[in-house]
């Protein structure tokens, strides 16, 4: 059989083309699998024996292995934030002179003992607030709201430090493991507690207090979008709710509107939707529907 004309394109053909149109995409970008390799380091080092699959025998061991991950996470990291810091540098987002990724990448290594204690007031508040919960460790190694508050706490710490890329790679990440979207601009306090999860949304301009409790398909959202006279959007003005402490907000619940607030002590029932702020110690329900029964057929 006789090959047609457009079958003797050749690969390098192909290649070119693809090449010489991707623009900034073409530029060095940091490495997704990279990130979440690091991101399973840390991990680790936060609940030790997460992702181990041999038992240590002693303290000088536990201390020696954690010393080893932690260099290979500055490794890992310092690779990755100098990518994205570069590909920042080729938008003439950050000129010339960029932060130095190591230094970053140090700053970033000495917040972690300060992010597992706050993880574990997370971790004690899913054992306080469910029933079913067994252990600390059975929280850790099972519960989908704890890995993914647990990655937004490291993601959140990266654009505390203005990282570009890492964060939001990390949080989706989560995103996808999880069916949990965090932003991790979000303001969280300790003691957070996502029961279920799934389908739990918190936007970027979310403050949310301590000792909080959201249920599985809660959104935390924006009301609208503001755009500036040319049409553009408006970015960084907050849009998003905040939630004081000790507020539940319980499954498909729906809070919009970055002037809402939620006040301390509040208990938001299930299916409510609110754009408007509800003040302190209030229940918020809707009115029992009444249910219609008829034979079938």
């Amino acid at each position: 059989m006789s090959s047609r004309p457009e079958d003797l394109v050749s690969m390098d053909d192909i290649a070119g083309q693809l090449v010489s149109s991707l623009g900034e995409s073409g530029e060095t970008l940091p490495s997704v699998d990279g990130v979440v390799a690091a991101a399973r380091d840390i991990q680790e080092v936060l609940f030790p024996g997460f992702g181990r699959t041999r038992r240590l025998e002693n303290d000088l061991a536990q201390v020696a292995e954690c010393s080893e991950l932690l260099t290979r996470i500055r490794s890992r990291l310092r690779i990755e934030i100098g990518r994205s810091l570069s590909h920042q540098v080729s938008l003439k987002l950050h000129g010339n002179d960029p932060p130095d990724a190591d230094f970053l990448t140090r700053q970033f290594l000495r917040t972690l003992p300060e992010l597992r204690q706050t993880l574990m007031t997370d971790v004690q508040a899913a054992f306080e607030g469910d029933p079913a919960a067994r252990t600390n460790a059975e929280i850790v190694l099972c519960y989908p709201g704890i890995f993914a508050i647990c990655i937004y706490r490291v993601a959140h710490q990266l654009h505390q430090l203005q990282i570009p890329y890492l964060p939001r790679i990390l949080t989706e990440w989560a995103h996808r493991e999880t069916g949990i979207d965090i932003h991790p601009a979000a303001q969280i306090g300790p003691s957070f507690f996502i029961d279920h999860g799934t389908g739990v949304v918190i936007g970027e301009t979310c403050q949310i207090g301590t000792g909080v409790t959201l249920y599985q398909g809660v959104t935390l959202g924006a009301w609208s979008f503001p755009r500036d006279e040319d049409g553009n959007l408006i970015r960084g003005s907050k849009r998003h709710p905040t939630l004081e402490d000790g507020v539940t907000v319980y499954s498909n619940a729906t809070i919009l509107g970055g002037t809402t607030v939620i006040g301390a002590g509040s208990q938001i029932g299930s299916s409510v939707t609110l754009s408007n702020s509800v003040a302190p110690n209030t229940i918020v329900t809707i009115e029992k529907p009444s249910l219609r029964m008829r034979e079938a057929g």
